[in-house]
C-alpha cells in the first residue's frame, strides 16, 4: 500500500477588532485514526458475518506475496475459478470440525477437486470422474506398480476421482483424490508409502525425486498435511513435480509435467497444491 499523505492546513486568521457574535459551540471532529479504526472494524464485520453463511474459501494467516495462491500477477500463477465447497448430505459435518472426530468427507469427491485454471485444455479421460486403479497406478514406474497394486489391496480405496489438464505452455496436470473406508485407512497407505521420509516409489518418465525444500506450507490448511517433491536435475524428456496430500480419510496425488528442457514452473504447482488443500480441509 503507498503511504498516506499527510497535508498543512493553515492557522485560523485572527479575529477582527469588533469581537463576532458567539456562536453555539462546535462539536470536535473525531480523529482520523478513530475514523479509520471504526471504517476497519465495519468492514470486518461485514466480511465475517458473510463468511458466516457462506463457503468461500481463502488464506487468511499468511502474506499475500509468501502465498503462491495469493502472489502477484506477474509470478506466472494461474487464473483459477473462485473456489467453492460443495454442498452437503443433510445433518452430515464438515472434516475437521468437533462434530467429526472420525474426519471423514461426507461431500461428493468428485466435486472436491480442483477445477482446472482458465486457458488449460480438460484431459478427455480424467475428466473430474471416477477413474480405476489402474489408471492410477500408470502415475508410477512400471516396476512398482505391484508393490503399490498390493498396498491398494491391503488398504483399498472407496473411490479413485481425477482431473488432468493441459496449459499452453505444455505442462500436464493431474490430480487424484482417493477415499478410503477409514481414517486409518488413510493413514495407513501414506506410512506405507513413506510420505514424509523417504518416498520409495517412483512416477512414471522421472528418474530421480527429492523434497522441495522450497515448499513451506505443508500444514498451511487445518486438517491436511502436504509431502512436496520435485524431480532431480538433470531430468528426463519432461520434469515432473508432484505431491501427497493427507486430509482424514483421502489422500491426494497432484502433479505436473513440463515436457522439454525446462521445469515445470514451481509458483502454480505450490498454488495448485494450496487451493487443492484448501477443499480438503
Amino acid at each position: 500500500m503507498s503511504e498516506q499523505q499527510t497535508v498543512a492546513v493553515p492557522a485560523p486568521a485572527e479575529p477582527a477588532e469588533a469581537p463576532a457574535p458567539t456562536a453555539a459551540p462546535a462539536v470536535p471532529e473525531a480523529p482520523r485514526r478513530a475514523l479509520r479504526a471504526v471504517a476497519r472494524w465495519t468492514v470486518a464485520l461485514l466480511v465475517f458475518g458473510g463468511l458466516g453463511t457462506g463457503t468461500a474459501l481463502a488464506i487468511t494467516s499468511a502474506e499475500r506475496t509468501d502465498v503462491p495462491g495469493l502472489a502477484t500477477e506477474s509470478d506466472g500463477r494461474w487464473a483459477y475459478p473462485k473456489l467453492s465447497l460443495p454442498a452437503l448430505p443433510a445433518g452430515a459435518p464438515r472434516p475437521f470440525t468437533d462434530a467429526n472426530a472420525a474426519e471423514i468427507h461426507h461431500a461428493d469427491l468428485r466435486k472436491l477437486l480442483l477445477p482446472a485454471p482458465a486457458g488449460s485444455t480438460p484431459d478427455k479421460v480424467l475428466d473430474g470422474g471416477w477413474v480405476k486403479q489402474e489408471r492410477f497406478l500408470a502415475e508410477y514406474a512400471a516396476e512398482d506398480r505391484d508393490e503399490l497394486a498390493q498396498l491398494l489391496v491391503d488398504a483399498p480405496p472407496r473411490h479413485i476421482a481425477a482431473r488432468g489438464w493441459t496449459m499452453p505452455d505444455g505442462t500436464r496436470a493431474r490430480i487424484y483424490l482417493l477415499r478410503f473406508n477409514s481414517t486409518a485407512f488413510a493413514t495407513h497407505t501414506r506410512d506405507e508409502l513413506n510420505l514424509g521420509t523417504t518416498m520409495q516409489l517412483t512416477p512414471a518418465g522421472a528418474e530421480e525425486t527429492a523434497f522441495d525444500t522450497t515448499w513451506t506450507f505443508s500444514r498451511a490448511v487445518k486438517g491436511v498435511a502436504s509431502y512436496v517433491l520435485t524431480e532431480k536435475a538433470p531430468h528426463g524428456p519432461a520434469h515432473t513435480r508432484l505431491a501427497y496430500s493427507g486430509a482424514g480419510d483421502t489422500l491426494a496425488l497432484i502433479v505436473h509435467e513440463r515436457p522439454g528442457k525446462k521445469e515445470a514452473a514451481r509458483i502454480p504447482f505450490q498454488q495448485t497444491v494450496i487451493l487443492q488443500n484448501q477443499l480438503l480441509g
